[in-house]
């Protein structure tokens, strides 16, 4: 057997594989004897077939069979060998003449080389790593929603400024029929608002969608419409009122605290709005993060430029799927994957220049911290060490769950590097903010 490479350009080449007789010749010999031991022809005994008999019946699948194997085992051999970095499979070139009838024979593979390029993670770049701050505003809010979540609700006749309506926003032409409870307070004018007050319960309030809520994203949730449709929306919608209530706050004493906190963790109303800001900002900075290892990973594809074997990727995409598809097909499906694949490269050249790995103490720890944190939602602050192990034991032993933890571990090591090596600047900013900055809004 012999096998050579023909290097097209930098990222094509055609491998060459010659297979000989005396390659396959004592395999396929091996195997129809085997076959002869157990045949069971009509005529002959069990064992007792004449050789030339199998060799005819089995002899050229066994033959197909077996270089098949030979080929596909000495490639990889190969290419494992010869250390190529390729992108895609081999494909085999059809060779419409081929003579399966001869003793010797030659198949050839083209293959798509991945490229050679670096990552400059210092580079210039205009990526910028937010600081989100819980404003005075956001926790005025929040703890008049917690006097309101644990305060008294009294049901009322007529609407009146600050109450809460349940109903039911409704267009027909639209396909809007969603029930959502509003406070009075949720519009954006107070012109609007006052279209409500001193309604009744079974009234029907008509108003434009245009301007009704600060936030084009209130009207997707209250609307139930999609971000692309709620652009510009521009409409009117029928309320109709089932419900009117108004909620007497919780007086902000020791009782609510203790039951908020625990006893005697919390003494003062400050003190509330620090656990609040405390737990506020914790979240926020897993947004934050999740933003900033975006837009490092989209900067890092425009940024970070080399070619690829693209006319091989389009022949590969031809084949790979359940049904083949057409030129053109595939052609829309590099284009769609194009960016994926490039960062896969970029990613992977990450990880192997700054030896990032996963190993299995890195998935025990990450899941031993999610158990915990999650049984402590449930009140199970501190659970033995046995109780977590079992719970380890049982997560790691799903694949499915092994990788998707796995992934999470090595996004985390990624964000951990780049916010060591990328410069990017840093902004402070409220939430509010950052859900525009992250909408273009």
């Amino acid at each position: 057997m012999n096998i050579t490479r023909e290097q097209v350009d930098a990222l094509n080449a055609v491998v060459t594989v010659a297979i000989t007789k005396e390659d396959y010749k004592p395999k396929v010999e091996q195997v129809l004897k085997d076959y002869r031991k157990n045949a069971n022809i009509p005529g002959f005994r069990k064992g007792a077939v004449p050789m030339s008999l199998i060799e005819k019946q089995y002899g050229k699948a066994i033959l197909l069979d077996e270089v098949n194997k030979l080929l596909q085992s000495s490639l990889n051999d190969y290419l494992v060998e010869e250390k190529l970095d390729i992108l895609g499979n081999p494909l085999p070139k059809v060779t419409e003449d081929f003579n399966w009838d001869a003793d010797d024979y030659s198949f050839e593979f083209e293959l798509g080389l991945a490229p050679e390029f670096t990552v400059d993670l210092a580079g210039k770049n205009k990526v910028t790593k937010y600081n989100i701050v819980a404003d005075d505003k956001m926790l005025d809010e929040q703890v008049e929603r917690i006097q309101k979540q644990y305060g008294k609700m009294i049901s009322k006749d007529k609407v009146e400024e600050g109450d809460d309506m349940r109903g039911i926003f409704s267009n027909e032409e639209k396909g809007i029929n969603n029930e959502v409870t509003l406070n009075t307070a949720d519009f954006k004018t107070k012109t609007v608002a006052k279209k409500f007050i001193g309604k009744k319960v079974g009234d029907v309030v008509t108003v434009s969608t245009k301007g009704l809520f600060d936030d084009d994203h209130k009207l997707m949730d209250y609307l139930k419409v999609s971000h692309d449709d709620v652009h510009g929306l521009d409409i009117e919608v029928n309320f109709t009122i089932e419900e009117i209530t108004t909620t007497e706050k919780a007086e902000l004493n020791q009782e609510l605290f203790d039951k908020l906190f625990g006893e005697g963790v919390v003494t003062s109303v400050e003190e509330v709005k620090e656990k609040i800001k405390e737990d506020a900002e914790r979240q926020f900075a897993q947004q934050a993060d999740q933003k900033f290892l975006n837009d490092v990973t989209e900067w890092l594809v425009e940024s970070t430029s080399f070619e690829l074997p693209a006319e091989f990727l389009k022949k590969w995409i031809q084949t790979v799927g359940e049904s083949p598809l057409t030129p053109e097909q595939a052609e829309e499906e590099y284009a769609k994957s194009e960016k994926g694949l490039r960062y896969q490269l970029i990613e992977g050249k990450i990880v192997t220049g700054n030896n990032l790995q996963v190993n299995f103490e890195d998935l025990k720890a990450y899941t031993s911290n999610l158990i915990k944190m999650q049984m402590a939602q449930f009140g199970q602050t501190n659970p033995s060490d046995a109780d977590v192990e079992n719970i380890i034991a049982r997560v790691l032993s799903n694949k499915d769950e092994v990788k998707r933890l796995s992934e999470q571990i090595m996004s985390e090591k990624m964000l951990a590097l780049f916010k060591e090596n990328v410069k990017y600047k840093t902004k402070e900013i409220t939430y509010q903010d950052f859900i525009k900055e992250m909408y273009g809004e």
